[in-house]
C-alpha cells in the first residue's frame, strides 16, 4: 500500500459514506444533510472501522466553508431583501434575539461562560440555507410570497452571521471591557478596509479578468478563474486583513454576483461547492461522539425545543403582528425551524478560538440532525394546520368555478395576462386568474375579477381554479418556465386546450412536450415583427412580406 495517501483515503471514505447515507436519508424522506452528518460519525474516531484523517478533513471542511460563503455572496441581491424588508428585518431580529437569548440561558444552566453562551445562542439562531430552500422547493412554495419572505428572512440571518464572523476573533483575543472594545474597533477597521478594497479593486479588476478569460472560450479556464478568485480573496482577507476566510469569500461572491458573469459562475464553477460542502458536513459529523448523547441529553432536548418550537413560534407571532396571512406566517416559521451549515460555521470558529466547550459542538450536531430530519415531516402537516386555523389551503384561493359557466384559466397578470383577461371577458368567457403577487391578487378581487392567490404548478390550486371543467388555460407569466404548470393542468384535464408563452426559443420544446397546443415565443415574434418592418421599409409588396413571414416561421419551427 502506498504511503502518504491520507488525503485520498479521507476524500474517498468521506464521499463514499456520504453518498450511501445521503441516498438512505433521501429514501427515508429526510434531507441528505442528515446522511452526510451520519457519514461523518461513521468515518469518525468515535466509531469502529475506517477512520478518516481528522486534520485533513478539517482543511477540506474549511474549503467547503469558503465555497459555501462564496455561493451565498454570489446569489445575494439587495433587491430580494428590499422586497420583504418590512417583515424580514424586524422578524429576523426578533427571532435571532429570542433564540440567542434562550440559547444563552441553556448555556448558563450548563455552567458555561457568558461569552460561550452568546456564541452558542447565536449558533442556534441561524437557519440552514440548504435545508430551507430544499424544503420550500419540494413543497412548491419557493416561488410563492411566503417563500420569498422566508428567503429574505434568511438573507438577514446570513448577513448577521457575516457580522458575527468578524466579531468573534475579537472576542477570543480580548481581555476585559477595554480590551474587547479596542479589539472590536480594530476588527471593524479591518473589515471596512477589506470591504473598501474588494468594492473598489474588485469591481474593476474581477470583471476585467473574467472578461479576458471568457474571451478564450475555455470552460476549464473560466472555472479555474472563478475558483481562484474565491480562494484568492478568501485567503488574502485572512492574511492581509486578519478577517475570516469565510467573510472574504462572501465579499468575492458579491462582487462576481453583480457582474454579467454571475449566472455562468454559478452554473460552471459552483457544483464543486456542493462536493466540498458535503465534506464540510462530514467533518462536523466526525466531531460527534455518540457516547456523549447520554450525558448531554437534557441540553440536547432543551436546545431542540428552542429550534423546533421557540424559533417557529417567534416567526409566526411576528408575521401575524405585521398583518400577514396565517399561512405565510406558518410557512416562514416552519421553514426557519432548523439549524445547519451556518450554525456549524459559527460553532467551529468558536471552538477553534476557545470560546466554546467541546460539548457545545456535540449538542449542535445532535440538534441539527433532529431538526433537519423533522423539518420535512413538519411541513407535511402545514395544509392540515392551516385548515384548522381557518386559512385556505392555497393561501388565499377562492372556491371552484361553476361547471356550467364558460371559463378559462389565465396564469399570470402582467401586461400580457391583463390584455388576454380583458379579451376573454369581452368574449363572454369568464377568466380565472392565478397570481402569486398578493397585492395584484387583492386588486383583482376588488375589481371583481375571479382570482386565486397561489402557485399554478400546485394541483390543489388548479383544482380550485376550475381547470377540470375549463375550456382552456393560458400561461401568460413571464420569467417562469411553463412546463410544470402545463403538466399539472393536463393531469387534471387531459382535454384542456393550452396556449403558453415562452420567453426564449429554447423553452418551446419543453412546453410542447409538456402538452401545450400552441406556444408563442417572444424571441420569434420579435424577429417576425422586425423582418416585416424591414421589408416594408425596403418597399416589398404585401405578397412578398407574406411569403417572407411564412419562410421565417418555417425556419423558426425547424430551429426548435
Amino acid at each position: 500500500m502506498p504511503h502518504n495517501v491520507d488525503l485520498i483515503f479521507t476524500l474517498t471514505g468521506g464521499l463514499v459514506a456520504a453518498l450511501f447515507l445521503g441516498l438512505l436519508a433521501r429514501r427515508l424522506g429526510v434531507a441528505p444533510i442528515v446522511g452526510y452528518l451520519a457519514a461523518g460519525v461513521v468515518v469518525g474516531p468515535f466509531t469502529p472501522g475506517f477512520v478518516a484523517h481528522a486534520e485533513i478533513a478539517e482543511q477540506l471542511a474549511e474549503l467547503g466553508v469558503v465555497l459555501l460563503m462564496f455561493g451565498v455572496g454570489l446569489h445575494f441581491h439587495a433587491r430580494d431583501l428590499l422586497k420583504v424588508r418590512a417583515v424580514a428585518l424586524p422578524g429576523a431580529a426578533a427571532q435571532i434575539t429570542v433564540a440567542a437569548g434562550l440559547g444563552a440561558l441553556v448555556a448558563r444552566w450548563l455552567g458555561w461562560s457568558l461569552v460561550a453562551g452568546a456564541v452558542f445562542g447565536v449558533a442556534i439562531s441561524v437557519a440552514s440555507t440548504v435545508v430551507l430552500t430544499r424544503v420550500l422547493d419540494d413543497n412548491g412554495l419557493l416561488h410563492t410570497p411566503a417563500g420569498h419572505l422566508a428567503v429574505g428572512w434568511l438573507i438577514v440571518e446570513d448577513l448577521f452571521t457575516v457580522v458575527v464572523l468578524v466579531v468573534m476573533p475579537a472576542l477570543g483575543g480580548a481581555t476585559g471591557p477595554a480590551g474587547l472594545l479596542g479589539a472590536l474597533l480594530v476588527a471593524l477597521l479591518k473589515l471596512a478596509a477589506l470591504v473598501g478594497f474588494t468594492a473598489v479593486v474588485g469591481r474593476r479588476l474581477l470583471p476585467w479578468l473574467l472578461t479576458r478569460v471568457a474571451l478564450t472560450r475555455s470552460r476549464e479556464l473560466f472555472t479555474l478563474a472563478v475558483l481562484a478568485i474565491a480562494l484568492g480573496i478568501a485567503v488574502g482577507s485572512a492574511v492581509v486583513f486578519g478577517a475570516s476566510m469565510a467573510l472574504g469569500a462572501f465579499l468575492a461572491g458579491m462582487v462576481v454576483g453583480q457582474s454579467v458573469f454571475s449566472t455562468r459562475a454559478a452554473a460552471e464553477a459552483l457544483p464543486m461547492r456542493d462536493a466540498f460542502a458535503v465534506l464540510f458536513f462530514v467533518s462536523v459529523g466526525m466531531l460527534f461522539d455518540p457516547a456523549a448523547l447520554r450525558g448531554n441529553a437534557p441540553a440536547i432536548a432543551a436546545t431542540a425545543a428552542i429550534v423546533l418550537v421557540a424559533k417557529p413560534a417567534t416567526a409566526y407571532a411576528v408575521v401575524r403582528l405585521l398583518r400577514r396571512p396565517r399561512r405565510t406566517a406558518l410557512t416562514a416559521g416552519f421553514a426557519l425551524g432548523q439549524i445547519g451549515e451556518f450554525s456549524f460555521i459559527v460553532a467551529t470558529l468558536g471552538s477553534s478560538l476557545g470560546l466554546l466547550p467541546p460539548s457545545a459542538l456535540q449538542i449542535l450536531v445532535a440538534v441539527a440532525i433532529i431538526s433537519i430530519a423533522a423539518n420535512p415531516i413538519v411541513f407535511r402537516a402545514l395544509p392540515w394546520l392551516a385548515a384548522r386555523l381557518g386559512e385556505p389551503a392555497a393561501g388565499g384561493a377562492e372556491g371552484d368555478v361553476p361547471a356550467d359557466e364558460p371559463h378559462a384559466i389565465v396564469v399570470g397578470y402582467g401586461p400580457v395576462g391583463r390584455t388576454l383577461t380583458h379579451l376573454l371577458r369581452e368574449g363572454g368567457i369568464t377568466p380565472t386568474v392565478i397570481e402569486l403577487n398578493l397585492e395584484t391578487y387583492r386588486r383583482l378581487r376588488r375589481e371583481g375579477v375571479r382570482a386565486l392567490y397561489g402557485d399554478a404548478a400546485q394541483l390543489e390550486v388548479l383544482e380550485q381554479s376550475g381547470v377540470k371543467t375549463a375550456g382552456g388555460l393560458i400561461f401568460a407569466a413571464s420569467g417562469t418556465p411553463a412546463d410544470a404548470v402545463i403538466r399539472a393542468a393536463r393531469e387534471l384535464n387531459p382535454g384542456l386546450r393550452v396556449i403558453a408563452r415562452a420567453t426564449y426559443l429554447g423553452e418551446t420544446a419543453a412546453a410542447r412536450d409538456a402538452g401545450a397546443d400552441v406556444v408563442v415565443t417572444a424571441e420569434a415574434e420579435v424577429a417576425l415583427a422586425m423582418a416585416e418592418a424591414l421589408l416594408a421599409q425596403l418597399g416589398a409588396t404585401g405578397e412578398r412580406i407574406d411569403r417572407a413571414r411564412d419562410e421565417l416561421r418555417g425556419k423558426i419551427a425547424e430551429a426548435i
